[in-house]
C-alpha cells in the first residue's frame, strides 16, 4: 500500500479475473484481493458473492484505514462491487470512479456464460486461457504485447475457475434483480461518481441515460479498451487523478 500522500486513501477493486494493476502516480492506495482471489484462493465457492466482497471490502477499510471514507476505483464487475460498497456503507465513500462497472444484465453477457458453465467447463476454459495468457489478452486489447506475458499469467493465477462460477452465477443474480437499479440510482445521489471507458470497448458499456446525466463527470481514454490499465497505465493514472481530485480539481 502506498502512504505517500495525505489524500484520502484509494480503495482498487478488480474485475472477475485478475488483480487490478496501475502504475506510479496515485497517491496511498490499496489492491485487496477479493474472496476467492489471491491470498484468499481457498474460500468456499459457497462464500463468494457479490455482498460476500462488500463486507469483504467493509473490514478491509476499517482495518487498513481506520474507517475513514474512501475513494473507490472499480472495474468491470469490481465496478458493481464498488456501487453496492457505497450504498451499503455510505458513510465509509467519498467519491466513486466506475470503470466499465457492471450497470445491467447486458453487461454480464461474458459472466452468464461462466455462470451456466459446468465445473469441468469452467476448469477447461481456464486451463486454455492459461495456455496461452496473449491469446486470452486477445479479446480484450487490440495487439497483445511479448511484455504483457507475465501480467496476463499472473493475472490468470490469481483465482481457481470455481471462483469465477460463483462470482459470475453472483453477477447474474444482483445486476438483473430489479432492486439493483434503484440501489444504483441511490448511490449517485449519495456520491459523486466518475465513468470512465475505453475508446474501443465504450460502445458496448451499457450505461442507463440517467446515469450519463447525473455522474459527476465522465472520460473516454483513447487507444484503449476494456483493460485501459494495462495498454495506458500512465493515462490511465492521470485520469483517476483527475477524477478523484489529486490534480486540483
Amino acid at each position: 500500500m502506498s502512504r505517500a500522500s495525505a489524500a484520502p486513501p484509494v480503495l482498487l477493486v478488480h474485475g472477475l479475473i485478475g488483480a487490478f494493476d496501475v502504475a506510479a502516480g496515485l497517491p496511498r492506495h490499496a489492491a485487496p484481493p477479493l474472496l476467492g482471489y489471491g491470498e484468499h484462493q481457498a474460500t468456499p465457492p459457497a462464500r463468494i458473492s457479490l455482498p460476500a466482497q462488500v463486507e469483504h471490502l467493509r473490514a478491509f477499510i476499517d482495518t487498513h484505514f481506520d474507517g475513514v471514507a474512501v475513494d473507490l476505483v472499480g472495474h468491470s464487475v469490481g465496478g458493481a462491487v464498488a456501487m453496492l460498497l457505497a450504498h451499503a456503507y455510505p458513510q465509509r465513500v467519498r467519491r466513486i470512479v466506475n470503470v466499465e462497472g457492471n450497470f445491467t444484465l447486458a453487461d454480464a453477457f461474458w459472466s452468464a456464460s461462466v455462470a451456466r458453465m459446468s465445473a469441468a467447463g469452467a476448469d477447461a476454459m481456464l486451463a486454455g486461457f492459461r495456455a496461452d495468457p496473449l491469446g486470452w489478452l486477445g479479446g480484450a486489447v487490440a495487439e497483445p504485447r511479448p511484455c504483457w506475458h507475465d501480467t496476463a499469467r499472473r493475472w490468470l493465477a490469481q483465482q481457481p475457475a470455481s471462483t469465477l462460477r460463483a462470482m459470475a452465477a453472483s453477477v447474474v443474480a444482483v445486476t438483473g434483480a430489479p432492486a439493483y437499479q434503484d440501489t444504483l440510482r441511490q448511490v449517485f445521489e449519495r456520491h459523486p461518481v466518475y465513468l470512465l471507458s475505453g475508446e474501443r470497448s465504450h460502445a458496448g458499456w451499457n450505461v442507463p441515460d440517467w446515469a450519463w446525466r447525473a455522474c459527476a463527470g465522465r472520460q473516454v481514454l483513447d487507444g484503449c479498451g476494456h483493460l485501459m490499465m494495462l495498454e495506458r497505465p500512465e493515462v490511465f493514472v492521470a485520469a483517476l487523478r483527475h477524477c478523484l481530485g489529486h490534480d486540483g480539481n
